[in-house]
């Protein structure tokens, strides 16, 4: 039954009978990922207003940390407890799937929010101000930049600890958007997780100015493609007369169930289903960060604080992705023939115009940023495959590039001079004989984004193409060869730059972190070549949990 039909027949037999309005079936069983986090979310909340100022940073870490580790056991629970294979199902009546691949992205974004928090919580990196430890974001987010306001924070020894609530709220939004079964709940999760985002981003301590220019073209921008993607759900709702997936996907093939009489006139008119689905489509587009809805994604990247641009390049990537593979897979495979070349043009524009631009860039976080955007098109390859190997082979690839991105940015914000963190690369020249350790950990983030051999970026990759070659892709694949030779040769030269150039004498030096950086960095590192060296088990994972539920 349908998701308009279900609600019409429950008014209906409400009227019939006043006293008995049947009540919602919620499993919380299978929603526990999503319900732990927003209620840490909210207790994050509820420790700004009643905890002194002093324990606060404690008691945020505290609970965000054991809250994502609670999410992630409830998640391996779920896996264990089949609903990925032979028990997924589609819960809280018809509004959340539970599947494999929503298990596997859900588990996936809850690591990477786990790490990105350590690095939100360092605080040995900038310089002791007023004899205060301080963190990457600003002292009091309502001042204005420069202010008298700002300064007395600064004196005062205040810290923005709302960040860990916001996070927590962006991760809620996160788990939901991949396990979306109506397109209202993937509006709804779209802007749960955009909102902290925006406002994260403009919480840098240095560069406060350039943090709020970011933040406003973030949100600005986000407003657009939100629109589009509510514009898009609002005709894909008169062309099938349900929000719900499989109603949807239902109407494409042709086989109309019980007609609304309001919907009657436009049920199964082509033209709002093409248009439709394309505006839905560039509004999730727009979140992967694909040209040409990739505008955003440099100058965000640029002027956010690093680990939140480090925790956003990773997990925002996973969860549009995640509901990206839904909509195409399970809405709309009846217009595969529609929808693919579309996006074959997508991935090659993505590819190519993102290695390309990366050469020109002089800074670091501007770097990874088009690097990110070459990503997207290369995982647009496996979308496009269209068999189960293409599924699969993007939830490794995700799993694996979304470490990568963290330990990457989580190097960045250790290379400081007196303005803060040095992300031109002109200061980069000669790191490595300042400090080897952390030029050969940078290294080794470059070469997986490159696709090196032995690191996870090649095992990603060669799935991807893979897929895409066995999908009919070949074309592609080689045009996706080609952008990663281009690739290659900025994260080389980044490489060649920290090894075999003399040091200048007023460069950055290497802050020492505490062991949360650290930890983070070494499980990147880890990641990385644990997936390069024997991806054959993690592969395998991604294939058994490579089905959706209809």
């Amino acid at each position: 039954m349908t998701h308009a039909a279900t609600v019409h027949s429950l008014w209906t037999t409400a009227a019939a009978a006043p006293d008995k309005i049947p009540s919602p079936d919620i499993e919380y069983g299978q929603l526990s990922p999503t319900l732990i986090v927003l209620g840490a979310a909210i207790v994050g909340v509820l420790i700004e207003a009643f905890l002194p100022r002093r324990q606060r940073y404690m008691a945020q870490l505290f609970v965000s940390v054991v809250a994502l580790a609670a999410a992630f056991a409830a998640v391996i629970g779920l896996a264990a407890g089949d609903y990925g294979t032979s028990k997924a199902r589609v819960a809280a009546m018809g509004a959340i799937a539970v599947d494999g691949p929503a298990l596997f992205l859900q588990g996936t974004i809850l690591l990477v929010a786990l790490v990105a928090v350590f690095t939100f919580a360092e605080r040995r990196l900038d310089p002791v101000v007023h004899g205060n430890r301080v963190d990457s974001f600003a002292a009091q987010a309502a001042a204005v930049p420069g202010g008298e306001a700002e300064k007395a924070a600064v004196k005062a020894g205040f810290t923005t600890t709302e960040v860990f609530p916001l996070v927590l709220f962006a991760v809620g939004g996160m788990l939901v958007f991949p396990s979306a079964n109506d397109l209202l709940t993937l509006f709804v999760a779209l802007e749960v997780f955009s909102l902290p985002l925006y406002i994260l981003c403009a919480l840098a301590r240095r560069h406060r100015a350039l943090s709020q220019e970011a933040a406003v073209k973030y949100f600005l921008l986000g407003a657009f493609s939100s629109a589009f993607l509510l514009f898009g759900i609002a005709l894909l709702y008169g062309y099938a007369g349900t929000v719900a997936y499989s109603g949807i996907a239902d109407v494409v093939d042709g086989q109309v169930r019980n007609v609304t009489p309001a919907l009657a006139g436009t049920m199964g008119n082509d033209a709002l289903l093409l248009i439709g689905g394309a505006m839905v489509l560039m509004g999730l587009l727009f979140k992967i960060g694909a040209v040409p809805f990739h505008m955003w994604t440099p100058d965000v990247y640029q002027g956010a604080p690093t680990p939140v641009t480090g925790f956003m390049a990773a997990a925002t990537k996973v969860a549009a992705f995640g509901a990206l593979l839904r909509l195409l897979y399970v809405v709309l495979p009846g217009l595969r023939w529609d929808w693919r070349p579309v996006m074959w043009g997508v991935a090659i524009v993505t590819m190519l115009g993102g290695a390309i631009v990366a050469v020109t860039q002089t800074d670091v976080k501007r770097l990874l940023a088009y690097s990110s955007i070459a990503h997207a098109g290369f995982i647009l390859a496996g979308v496009i495959a269209t068999t189960p190997d293409g599924i699969s082979s993007v939830l490794f690839y995700l799993a694996a590039y979304s470490f990568v991105t963290l330990g990457a940015f989580a190097v960045v914000t250790l290379v400081r001079d007196a303005g803060g963190e040095a992300t031109h690369l002109s200061k980069w020249a000669g790191l490595g004989r300042r400090s080897p350790l952390v030029a050969a950990v940078f290294a080794v983030f470059l070469l997986a984004f490159a696709g090196i051999p032995l690191t996870s970026g090649f095992a990603g990759k060669f799935a991807v193409f893979k897929a895409a070659a066995d999908g009919g892709a070949g074309a592609l694949v080689v045009i996706g060869v080609i952008s990663s030779a281009v690739a290659a040769f900025f994260y080389i030269r980044v490489i060649v730059l920290m090894f075999f150039s003399e040091p200048r004498t007023d460069g950055p030096s290497v802050a020492v972190p505490s062991p949360l950086t650290s930890s983070a960095i070494a499980i990147g590192v880890a990641v990385t070549l644990v997936l390069g060296v024997a991806p054959q088990y993690f592969l395998d994972l991604a294939s058994q949990a490579g089905v959706f539920v209809r």
